[in-house]
């Protein structure tokens, strides 16, 4: 998913809290025109960049797509990330210029390396009444950030773990493990609790662990998180235990990784590591005739998208400062 915002903020994040149990509120953010699609971001935002090294976390729906419009994104660009998209509801048609095509599904991970550069589209199908889930992306570390895009798809199994079904995307969890390749030590998982039970998981001590909550509530011992909310947990503990307090159970995702150590700097759909390479990376898109003139340039061709790509927005009056 792009950055449909027409001014990208240019804001200097606080250092990201090394100590206790945080609870992050969502920001709402419309994307598109006169029925802007809502969506609900967690991540980034003033209080933390990160969490190990997801860096962006769109929760949205369940949409009346008859309402909304759906999802209808056109070609856009990406440098130095790996998008996640994951559905709980609803069908989306992705397009990439590695050639990928392919119908996002609920319970199906799409996975893009960007690396260098790619461009893709995402549409939401005639057939799709309701829409629902989640955009995330990963920051990708410096030894990997300039590597050739990929395109990746994979259905995790579901995996009892107690009363609780683990769908585990990426990483390990709950004794499941996903083959997908990513390139710093991450876990992405769909955790679903019946009302009034509990689970306890087994965590890499040395990963900061995020819980977003789609539905219901959790208590994670050290605090409580509502709906859209993001629960975060800091690096050293080795267990949790997540309990479904509401009357409806739990739906979360269950996110983490080793912190990066690594400052970024996220701008549109780009990222970068100062303020410079963003301004090289849009003036590229740019000069591209915004993907559409060079199918060997950056960020190749997009085939099959009926309609224009995205010009990149105007930059800030103010340089871009690193985070994280």
């Amino acid at each position: 998913m792009s950055n449909l915002e027409r001014h990208p903020g240019a804001v200097t994040l606080a250092p990201d809290a090394a100590h206790g149990f945080e609870l992050l509120a969502p920001r709402d953010v419309p994307l598109g025109g006169p029925r802007a699609m809502p969506v609900r971001r967690t991540l980034p935002q003033r209080r933390r960049s990160l969490v190990g090294a997801w860096c962006f976390l769109d929760h949205y729906g369940p949409d009346d797509v008859a309402a909304t419009g759906g999802m209808r994104v056109p070609p856009h660009p990406h440098t130095g990330l790996a998008t996640v998209s994951w559905l709980f509801a609803g069908e989306i048609e992705h397009r990439d210029s590695t050639g990928a095509h392919a119908m996002v599904r609920p319970g199906e991970l799409n996975l893009m390396t960007a690396g260098r550069g790619v461009q893709h589209s995402e549409v939401s199908t005639p057939a799709t009444t309701t829409l629902h889930g989640a955009q995330l992306w990963l920051a990708l570390p410096e030894a990997h950030r300039f590597r050739a895009p990929a395109f990746e798809r994979y259905t995790p199994p579901p995996t009892a773990v107690g009363a609780a079904t683990l769908r585990v995307f990426i990483g390990a969890l709950g004794g499941a493990t996903s083959p997908v390749e990513v390139h710093s030590p991450l876990v992405g998982a769909q955790l679903d609790l019946p009302a009034g039970t509990e689970v306890e998981l087994d965590l890499d001590p040395a990963f900061e662990h995020g819980v977003l909550v789609d539905a219901g509530e959790a208590d994670l011992g050290a605090g409580s998180v509502p709906a859209a909310h993001l629960g975060v947990l800091p690096a050293g503990r080795d267990r949790v235990v997540v309990r479904a307090t509401s009357e409806t159970g739990l739906r979360a995702l269950v996110i983490g990784g080793e912190p990066l150590h690594e400052r970024i700097v996220m701008w549109w759909n780009f990222v970068g590591r100062d303020h410079d390479e963003i301004v090289a990376f849009r003036d590229r898109w740019q000069s591209d005739g915004w993907g559409l003139r060079d199918p060997d340039g950056a960020f190749g061709l997009v085939q099959g998208y009926d309609g224009d790509p995205l010009p990149a927005p105007e930059l800030p009056t103010v340089r871009l400062a690193p985070r994280g």
